[in-house]
């Protein structure tokens, strides 16, 4: 198990990425600096999140995202914003942060170490809707806030939970531009398949709920389960019924498995709509043209137009983080970063830190900010911000949907895989 505690700049495990980008080694504390005093004027107020997030394990690679995204936040909000703004005094964030290897029970029991133990004043999410499901039950217990960029199941939010706040869009609505778009280039069907999980299985609700809003027929819908290996046999399946759409529900590694298996299988749609993978260059990187025509609903990209006093433009956002982190920022990253904001932004409306104020305050929320609209509803969803797609285009990736945001335009249908 790793254990990262840091004040200032970046996260410990990650000092090598840092360092290569130009920006000093983070200052690493095992003990949180004292609260200002009269007698120790030397002494800092400190204010301490909370987040156990993956390192190793099923989301290792969207959990590095988050990692750096909080870490992107920290560096900014202590080095250049002075620190948060509580009734007329600063105090430096300090993040203490542990893996929490991709699993619910061992997110469960971090969470309530970083509570008990480690006395955290308020907790940021994990990625994934099921560890956040683990992480919010705890958090919930001991009446501590979380604010969540990464666990977008419908399901989190109807269990009457009070402290729990999501900057993104619910995974009932991923879908809902593509097949939009879809429709109205003249789609008629569509398949979908997803892993039985809390995440994908709204995506999925969502999807035939879209279709149907769309005419869109759906000939036929396939789970698996978590950390499935193949999906030859739903992907042969659907190629029998031939669908305009293919619909993917699941992370990283599925959308893998997905194409890889299309292509194996010759299997042909018009489209190809997988969640999570799409947006994320290193999608790219691992099936190289292979990715070509895929679409992938995104929660944000560099190209949109928002834009916050605090990071700037979207594309502002993005050429920091790259700066900091050797790399472009993916939404999960993205979508870290801003819901750190929104919980600094709800402290210093509240000008308190008891867990009262700031729920007030979250729950009167409505900004807008480089990574767009946030504006919790009485369950702690964001109840303002749409959601984009995106396609793979010439090795780029290109935000097709929704219109006013836009670089390109949708390229269907998709040629057979032997014309490609």
């Amino acid at each position: 198990m790793t254990h990262i505690r840091v004040l200032a700049l970046g996260l410990v495990a990650l000092i090598a990425l840092v360092g290569c980008s130009g920006i000093r080694a983070p200052v690493v504390q095992e003990d949180a600096p004292a609260a200002a005093s009269a007698d120790d004027p030397t002494s800092v107020n400190v204010i301490r999140i909370g987040a156990a997030v993956s390192e190793t394990g099923k989301y290792s690679r969207e959990g590095r995202d988050t990692r750096q995204g909080y870490g992107t936040w920290l560096e900014w909000v202590n080095n250049e914003y002075g620190g948060i703004d509580v009734a007329g005094k600063r105090y430096q964030v300090e993040l203490v942060m542990y893996d929490d290897e991709g699993d619910p029970d061992t997110v469960a029991r971090l969470v309530e170490q970083l509570i008990s133990e480690d006395r955290v004043d308020f907790l940021l999410g994990p990625y994934s809707s099921s560890l956040t499901q683990s992480a919010s039950a705890i958090s919930e217990k001991y009446d501590k806030i979380m604010v969540e960029g990464n666990g977008a199941s419908e399901s989190l939010f109807e269990r009457g939970f009070r402290n729990l706040f999501a900057v993104l869009t619910p995974a009932g609505n991923y879908t809902q531009s593509a097949l939009k778009m879809l429709a109205e280039q003249g789609a008629q069907s569509v398949v979908i398949a997803y892993e039985d999980t809390a995440f994908p299985t709204s995506v999925a609700e969502g999807a035939q709920r879209w279709a149907k809003a769309y005419g869109l027929e759906v000939l036929g819908v396939e789970t698996y389960p978590r950390d499935v290996a193949d999906v030859s046999g739903i992907m042969a399946k659907f190629k029998e019924v031939e669908p305009d759409i293919f619909v993917g529900g699941g992370h990283f590694n599925d959308a893998i498995l997905f194409i890889r298996a299309a292509k194996e299988l010759d299997f042909n749609p018009k489209a190809m709509v997988i969640t999570v993978g799409p947006s994320n260059p290193k999608l790219v990187q691992e099936v190289g043209a292979d990715a070509e025509y895929v679409i992938g609903p995104t929660q944000w990209e560099a190209s949109m137009g928002y834009e916050d006093e605090y990071f700037g433009t979207a594309a502002e956002y993005a050429a920091r983080y790259e700066a900091q982190w050797g790399e472009p920022p993916t939404y999960q990253a993205a979508e870290s970063t801003a819901t750190a904001l929104a919980l600094q932004l709800a402290i210093e409306a509240a000008g308190a830190l008891d867990t009262a104020s700031v729920r007030d305050a979250l729950r009167e929320m409505d900004v807008v900010t480089f990574y767009g609209p946030i504006n919790f509803d009485e369950t702690g969803k964001n109840a303002s911000k749409p959601m984009g797609a995106t396609q793979v285009q010439d090795g780029e990736i290109l935000v097709v949907a929704p219109g006013h945001a836009a670089v390109s335009d949708l390229r269907y249908p998709a040629p057979a895989w032997k014309d490609r």
